[in-house]
């Protein structure tokens, strides 16, 4: 849990719905650390809306929405990313890629001829599967 927090400090970041910030969330530190500890320990955490915020899309004048959770909410995110992360990255073949790690490092060399030696590929696009298999179940 201190590890999360660390590492969401590290990010900072601005308040979500509850308009809470990070400064805000260590007046009270340890009670707020521990509640969500509790809450994901005992089954009872269930994250809180995001702030909608809409962010400039490229040089288009166009603009795209941005989901901004709470501090705690991040904090959460980043215990279950710090646990699961050494678990299942080994799992990844390693030509595939992450937006977050290794955007930018398709592998031409590897390309559509590389996939060949499988017997499926996964072509995941972010926006139409959080749409179509998150919103609509």
């Amino acid at each position: 849990m201190w590890e999360a927090y660390k590492q969401v400090k590290a990010n900072k970041g601005a308040a979500g719905v509850d308009g809470q910030s990070i400064e805000d969330f260590e007046k009270d530190l340890s009670n707020n650390l521990y509640q969500v500890w509790n809450r994901m320990c005992s089954g009872s955490y269930f994250p809180p809306p995001v702030r909608r915020v809409d962010i400039p899309k490229g040089d288009t004048g166009e603009t795209r929405p941005l989901g901004i959770p709470t501090v705690a909410d991040r904090i959460a995110q980043m215990v279950v990313k710090r646990f699961l992360e050494p678990i299942l990255e080994p799992k990844f073949d390693k030509d595939s890629y992450d937006i977050g790690r290794r955007i930018g490092t398709r592998c031409p060399e590897h390309g559509p001829a590389a996939m060949l030696d499988y017997d499926w590929v996964l072509d995941l696009d972010i926006k139409s599967f959080s749409m179509t298999s998150i919103g609509n179940s």
